[in-house]
């Protein structure tokens, strides 16, 4: 059992350590010196442009991707009583995935891809939703199949687009598909979602820990079950279309975040909420910060660094508490 002081504390260390190293590591070598510079004095150059407008939005962008969609891990796992439940798991990345490669074969602006994903995200959502809520109650195995079969019909859609898409199109879908955080705009949004979501989740901790006892368990000690599995599906919602929005469709983060601090010890979610946006952020920013310098000036999809960091230490994870 973890303490909370202690583990909260290691959990502030690693995300202000994973930004630190995303302002550090670049194409352009800055020393500590000169980052402290940039940050604290508001002397116009070159490092001050470079720190303000580049590295620091792109490490905030990436934290708050993380820290989402570690939280709607979370809260999906709780919901469904399943290990294998994770932040995509309701196919609302899937409509995401499939408004923004449509409006990407149609070589729209930015602006309209973001709409277009977010309409994709919302239309997901208000199916699995209507699919699952009946006569004011939730039937939990039908929104997992429903969310597993609505992605599988948005794979097929997203394969289509790729498959008839101008070539010059195909990379930066894939890109897209994979995880990007170099189009990420102001990360000020996600990380005040990031914050409201938190500590929302923090104040229901207790329900959520009855939600894992079972439906008629939790009645029993008091819980109103529906309206916690309804909020409980929204906030995961939430949580994931702005972090697709943010970044793409980023895999295995919040599959792994909430299970990977469960095994340093926190099971109860008044420490398992924080701690997993805590490690989750600081995650994707270490991936993210690999994606855009092992091989720069090439950037490099972070999806593909989630999986080569994340399955390692998954794994020791494991096998040191088997």
């Amino acid at each position: 059992m973890m303490r909370t002081v202690p583990a909260l504390a290691s959990g502030i260390v690693a995300a202000a350590a994973s930004i630190s190293i995303a302002l550090w590591f670049g194409s352009v070598p800055l020393t500590p010196t000169q980052i402290a510079q940039a940050l604290f004095t508001s002397s116009p150059g070159v490092e001050h442009d470079i720190v303000w407008q580049l590295r620091l939005p792109r490490a905030l962008a990436a934290f708050a991707c993380g820290g989402l969609l570690a939280f709607a891990g979370v809260l999906l796992q709780a919901l469904l009583r399943n290990a294998l439940a994770d932040s995509y798991i309701l196919g609302v990345s899937g409509g995401a995935s499939l408004g923004a490669l449509s409006a990407l074969a149609l070589g729209t602006s930015a602006m309209t891809m973001n709409a277009a994903a977010f309409t994709g995200a919302l239309a997901a959502l208000l199916i699995v939703f209507g699919a699952t809520f009946r006569g004011g109650g939730w039937n939990l195995y039908r929104l997992l199949l429903s969310g597993v079969v609505l992605s599988a019909g948005f794979a097929a859609l997203t394969s289509l687009i790729l498959v008839t898409a101008p070539q010059a199109q195909v990379k930066g879908m894939l890109f897209w598909l994979m995880g990007d955080l170099s189009y990420a705009e102001s990360p000020t949004p996600a990380l005040l979602i990031l914050l409201a979501l938190t500590l929302m989740g923090i104040a229901q901790s207790v329900r959520l820990d009855l939600l894992g006892l079972g439906d008629l368990k939790a009645r029993s000690l008091g819980a109103g079950v529906a309206a916690t599995q309804a909020a409980v599906f929204f906030g995961a919602a939430l949580a994931t279309v702005a972090a697709v929005m943010l970044g793409g469709a980023i895999g295995f983060v919040g599959l792994m975040m909430p299970h990977a601090v469960r095994l340093l010890g926190a099971t109860r979610h008044r420490l398992l909420i924080p701690l997993s946006v805590l490690f989750g952020g600081s995650f994707l920013t270490l991936a993210d910060t690999c994606a855009r310098t092992l091989a720069a000036p090439q950037q490099l999809p972070v999806g593909i660094f989630t999986a080569l960091i994340g399955v390692p230490v998954m794994l020791w994870l494991l096998g040191r508490k088997a």
